[in-house]
């Protein structure tokens, strides 16, 4: 396929995208602790140089929420310079983890970790949204999530009925128009409309309300997509090890993306590549001033549902967020506080995937546990705990399940079936018949080939 022949099919994905990454972008970095224009210079760069390098035609990569639990910390104790530092670590990090090959062990690190430490950061991103939602201004920040926490709940009495309403109405609609048109997300209509309220709240008396805006918090964001970044060069153990943290969920979180879409679109996306150009990308946000990003599925799912079929999309959708921020960026200072904290709430919720909490529930009560558990840990000390501390108490709990693995036994006597167990359990029968139908459930791999060996002498 010739590359116009390409960009004739994937403008119009690339395009609808777009749309959607400039306020994301911009709502992430806020949620992360960065500016605004942070935010888009990571959707642009960090876009832009996976979808070159990478190897899922679906995958768009930008600011994700996954990551806003780790960064905010960092942001608040060393400054939002230290960001970008904290995305060229990381970079360079997946690369060595591309150098190396280490992306097949990924696959030992547990389900049910990732699913909590995303449980974690999703309270964490929703919490955070509070003084937003209530539009309490100008309270002490700390370091610890909790601390912020009760520093709003001793001025929750000085909270803006206004600013409330507008983020019910706003978190509300979200969830209504999901409902009714889930292919084109909602923060496409919600965005212009609150720029407008944000607009008139300033510029006129017609609506009688002050709202908090991005420019009331910030200033001008629309800044200088060219100019050199401040770059904070400090390395020490605390940004190493959150350096190392972040490279673990960008490689977790690019990767599941990338197999969410080869689900979705029967395709097979190419792991070395995939990570080869995250790492790539995370290093390009860095030096120009970015923050760590991740593929976002989300922003790829609805790429997909847009009509893409190739990389192209997700190049033609940075070349559109440069443009849009070029042209509008000074546009999106008016979008009111309450409305940003409406949109993080609503993405904080969908990271949550219920059908996993039910189906662990039903079935793995000691998994559960250790979800909860990660969770916990993320939102009372903090997320990268739970990936070099709770990960550790979890992966011997995966490797000894793997160790044992499953199999099922048919007992038959004269010509008939007379009991079916577990393996694990066959050394409480007695009755071992006179045939044995021995069944693998799952690989037969040198990890679990014990269990089976002393599972079959254990009926001699």
């Amino acid at each position: 396929m010739s590359v116009r022949e390409r960009i004739q099919k994937n403008w119009k994905s690339g395009l609808t995208v777009s749309f959607v990454s400039v306020p994301l972008s911009i709502s992430l970095a806020v949620a992360a602790g960065a500016t605004p224009l942070m935010g888009v210079i990571t959707a642009i760069w960090a876009g832009l140089i996976a979808s070159f390098f990478g190897g899922s035609r679906y995958n768009i990569v930008g600011p994700t929420g996954a990551l806003s639990g780790i960064l905010i910390v960092y942001g608040m104790t060393y400054g939002i310079s230290v960001l970008p530092m904290m995305a060229i670590l990381s970079g360079i990090l997946v690369l060595l983890v591309f150098l190396f090959h280490w992306e097949r062990y990924i696959i030992f690190v547990p389900s049910n970790v990732v699913h909590g430490f995303t449980l974690g950061v999703a309270f964490i991103i929703g919490l955070g949204q509070l003084n937003f939602a209530l539009g309490l201004q100008n309270l002490v920040s700390h370091e610890k999530f909790l601390k912020n926490i009760h520093e709003t709940i001793l001025h929750i009495h000085e909270f803006e009925l206004s600013a409330l309403i507008l983020f019910v109405v706003s978190l509300a609609f979200l969830f209504v128009w999901k409902k009714f048109f889930p292919v084109m997300p909602g923060v496409i209509v919600l965005a212009p409309v609150g720029i407008l309220l944000g607009y008139l709240s300033q510029k006129s008396m017609l609506l009688g309300i002050h709202f908090q805006t991005l420019f009331t918090k910030f200033g001008d964001i629309s800044g200088n997509l060219f100019s050199l970044p401040k770059i904070s060069f400090v390395i020490n153990e605390d940004v190493i090890i959150g350096a190392l943290a972040i490279s673990l969920v960008v490689i977790l979180e690019t990767l599941l993306s990338a197999k969410v879409a080869d689900g979705m679109t029967k395709t097979k996306h190419n792991v070395r590549k995939e990570v080869l150009g995250v790492g790539l990308a995370n290093v390009a946000s860095g030096l120009f001033g970015g923050i760590p990003a991740t593929a976002a599925l989300a922003r790829t799912a609805l790429n997909i549902k847009s009509g893409a079929n190739d990389q192209m999309s997700a190049t033609i959708s940075s070349i559109f967020v440069f443009i849009i921020s070029i042209l509008f960026l000074s546009v999106f200072t008016f979008l009111p506080l309450p409305v940003i904290g409406s949109i993080l709430v609503f993405v904080a919720i969908q990271m949550v995937e219920k059908k996993h909490y039910i189906h662990i529930y039903n079935n793995d009560k000691s998994a559960l546990s250790v979800s909860i558990l990660v969770a916990v840990v993320t939102i009372v000390k903090a997320p990268i705990f739970v990936l070099l501390i709770v990960a550790a108490v979890a992966l011997p709990i995966f490797v000894d399940r793997t160790s044992k693995s499953e199999a099922e036994i048919t007992i038959n006597k004269d010509k008939k079936i007379i009991k079916r167990v577990n393996a694990a359990k066959i050394i409480n029968v007695k009755d071992h018949g006179d045939v044995i139908v021995y069944r693998f459930a799952g690989q037969l791999t040198y990890v679990n080939i014990q269990f089976h060996i002393n599972t079959v002498e254990a009926m001699n």
